[in-house]
């Protein structure tokens, strides 16, 4: 059984810094990608880390986000710096499985930057 188990977000003031860690069970190939969604508006991809290596980031978060996996924990990571008021979302991972269509989610954790 897949399980995605997501943490670390928090209230940090703008300019702040957060990591957010998707912990992966029962999978070990997969493309694994952080959104987010604000009150009112859309789920939007953030980050993604592809079973190759290869990096993708929004336009938005160029340059202040980072996301890495750590085989051996089975996790990844998404560091999160010069955090923006508009960064203020519920974020989610998602695993992706390298050899099915299926793919999982997590449970989402609250990312408030506010002073």
């Amino acid at each position: 059984q897949v399980q995605l188990v997501a943490s670390g977000g928090g209230l940090v003031q703008p300019g702040g810094s957060l990591r957010l860690s998707c912990a992966v069970s029962g999978l070990s190939i997969y493309t694994m990608g952080w959104y987010r969604q604000a009150p009112g508006k859309q789920r939007e991809l953030v980050a993604a880390i592809f079973s190759s290596g290869k990096l993708n980031y929004a336009d938005s978060v160029k340059g202040r986000f980072t996301i890495s996996r750590d085989n051996a924990k089975n996790t990844v990571y998404l560091q999160m710096n010069s955090l923006k008021p508009e960064d203020t979302a519920v974020y989610y991972c998602n695993a992706a499985d390298a050899y099915s269509a299926y793919d999982y989610w997590g449970q989402g954790t609250q990312v408030t930057v506010s002073s």
